[in-house]
């Protein structure tokens, strides 16, 4: 998690030098905060539902149990897992800019560094973190629990 927050900032830095100054300020750095006519509660709520789609699906995709069945999953699983990662930016984008990731959130907020990138940044944690649990729970309680028949 470390190493992924340190990328994050990096990468937002070397974006951050190949766009003009003026540029980066009115693209707000990439930082995400909620869109006007959002509440707190709607981000929230859109970071878990998107957090879990995604999760859920790359558990899906790469679940050993389900490889053994199907011989062509792991060839296939960056097809799912891309799909959702597009379907989830196109819902969640006009609602908070699509955190789903707390490290790219905060790398974000760090070189962008004004009000914006901070005001609710709590949300781009709090919200994955329960999306991913959600979604691991999920998978683990309900969807392993599922008997599948060998032939």
């Amino acid at each position: 998690m470390v190493m992924q927050c340190l990328g994050a900032i990096c990468g937002a830095g070397v974006v951050k030098g190949f766009m003009g100054k003026t540029r980066y300020g009115a693209l707000g750095g990439g930082a995400n905060s909620v869109n006007h006519g959002y509440t707190k509660g709607d981000g929230l709520g859109a970071e878990i539902v998107g957090t879990f789609v995604l999760v859920y699906t790359v558990f899906s995709a790469t679940d050993a149990k389900r490889s053994a069945r199907d011989s062509h999953v792991p060839i296939l699983a960056p097809l799912p897992i891309g799909f959702a990662v597009f379907l989830v930016h196109l819902a969640t984008i006009p609602i908070t800019g699509t955190g789903i990731n707390p490290a790219r959130s905060l790398g974000a907020a760090i070189i962008f560094n004004k009000d914006k990138g901070w005001d609710d940044h709590w949300i781009f944690w709090v919200g994955p973190f329960i999306g991913a649990a959600l979604a691991a729970l999920y998978h683990v309680a309900v969807i392993r629990a599922i008997p599948f028949k060998s032939k």
